[in-house]
């Protein structure tokens, strides 16, 4: 027979804050004879904990703080002696009220400088130890670790000096917001379209009016001059694509096959081929001559709003309200590269007219990227932190930006430093709200620019003849962190 069997207790379920107590308490049993009182600091400790500190942070400067002030005649012969031995010493200046250690004074200055080889500085062969020269007397200033450490030099490339660009002139004469520009390959004549549904043609030197162009029912979202025929090509949200023969001053050629208002358009620098964006996603590529339509370059997910062209693959690159760029290949009608660096809408795109690189706008950064292959370049160096609608870039290496809130800000092209940061003035009679910049191109020499903008009127600046780097500094500092992404 089995025997008779013990019954177990019932274990109580603790919470964990009653066992952390319990635990506690018996380690204050074990270690504290007085509960409620922590322990009294070990001096012993406390001491070689702080000696290993100070060992560590000032091991460097320890010994010189320690000697004794020098006399009038150690100073003569240490002074001496520095002079007949190179150094590169840096001597930072001290407070106002500092005084001059030869006149009695107590010296506040700090002295930093890495030693060097008897050959100079030319071969660059630095010592690792570091000096601190007279630190006696009361001082202002935080002598920190940060005035000794070793400067790294920036390998960021120091901008250009570009001298800065003013407005000169303003012309007024659509009676809508003026959305589209194109010069002539001539350079004598600039287009202009507008939400008024007419495209105007001003004379570049005087901004006189040469002609006005009717046929669209809807805002003109894109121009472009041919420089092999004497044909100029139009489109606007009404879904219309046309081309205007310059001679006859009239419509000769329509292409039909948008589904909604066309954003933007571009011709190809070789070939005689016309290319589309739109609110239907699609990049359409025509044939100038027969109207047809030769691809329609899907795959972006949201409106197409800025292309250009080129005459070597990749001859297209669209950008997006979906945040993309798009590579394509114009034999197959097949994307090559998708970039997908920036997070909001890629409105304005500018390619370099000698470089093979091109930047894109977002409202969130303005980048740069390689071509062909489309390498991530770099960011600029500052936020414009509007929508920019529009870009443009001379040969000078001018990058220039326009946004929805008026700002026009001008970007040294290497660097990515902007030494120049506008806002346009609003005409007369019309709302701040209107200060939208929406177009913007150089002329043919890079010399002018032109804005088309939300107030009705086109505005023209150039540089100023005047400015020089001392009338105008560069105020530049080189970034201490790039984003990569």
């Amino acid at each position: 027979m089995p025997g008779p069997t013990m019954e177990m207790e019932p274990v109580e379920p603790q919470s964990l804050k009653k066992l952390s107590f319990k635990s506690l308490k018996r380690a204050l049993d074990l270690f504290s004879p007085l509960h409620g009182h922590f322990p009294p600091p070990d001096t012993e400790s406390k001491k070689i904990r702080m000696s290993h500190k100070y060992n560590v942070e000032h091991g460097g400067i320890k010994s010189t703080f320690s000697q004794p002030p020098s006399h009038a005649k150690a100073g003569d012969q240490d002074r001496t002696q520095q002079g007949s031995g190179p150094s590169n010493a840096l001597a930072l200046p001290g407070p106002e009220n500092s005084k001059d250690p030869r006149n009695g004074g107590a010296q506040t200055d700090l002295i930093v400088g890495p030693t060097i080889q008897q050959k100079g500085l030319d071969e660059g062969l630095y010592g690792k130890s570091t000096t601190i020269v007279s630190a006696s007397g009361s001082s202002e200033r935080n002598l920190s670790t940060s005035a000794i450490m070793e400067r790294i030099p920036s390998r960021w490339p120091r901008p250009v000096w570009h001298p800065p660009w003013k407005c000169y002139r303003v012309i007024s004469g659509h009676l809508g917001w003026v959305r589209s520009l194109a010069f002539d390959p001539s350079n004598t004549w600039f287009c202009t379209g507008s939400a008024d549904r007419t495209i105007k043609i001003w004379d570049v030197g005087t901004g006189k009016l040469i002609l006005t162009l009717t046929g669209h029912i809807e805002q003109i979202r894109g121009l472009a001059v041919s420089n092999k025929h004497t044909y100029m090509f139009s489109a606007g949200d009404d879904k219309q694509v046309k081309c205007w023969d310059l001679e006859q001053n009239k419509v000769i050629r329509s292409y039909h096959g948008h589904l909604s208002g066309v954003y933007c358009l571009a011709l190809h620098p070789t070939i005689d081929i016309l290319l589309t964006g739109g609110r239907d996603s699609v990049c359409r590529v025509w044939d100038i001559r027969s109207k047809m339509q030769i691809h329609a370059l899907s795959g972006h997910e949201n409106t197409v709003c800025s292309v250009f062209t080129r005459p070597t693959d990749p001859q297209v690159v669209t950008g997006s309200h979906d945040s993309t760029i798009k590579f394509w290949d114009l034999r197959y009608g097949k994307t090559m590269t998708t970039l997908t660096h920036h997070k909001r809408s890629v409105r304005a795109m500018a390619q370099h007219p000698t470089e093979n690189c091109f930047a894109s706008a977002s409202a969130d950064n303005i980048k740069k990227f390689n071509l062909p292959k489309g390498e991530f370049l770099h960011n600029m160096l500052s936020q414009q932190k509007t929508i920019i609608n529009a870009m443009a870039v001379n040969e000078e290496g001018v990058l220039v930006t326009g946004g929805d809130n008026g700002s026009l800000w001008f970007w040294d092209w290497k660097s990515g430093h902007s030494f120049q940061q506008t806002q346009t003035i609003v005409q007369p009679g019309s709302l701040d709200s209107e200060a939208g910049i929406y177009a913007l191109s150089y002329d043919v020499t890079g010399s002018r620019l032109v804005t088309c903008e939300a107030d009705k009127t086109i505005k023209m600046w150039k540089e100023d003849e005047n400015a020089t780097p001392e009338t105008h500094p560069l105020h530049y500092k080189p970034p201490k962190d790039i984003r990569r992404f």
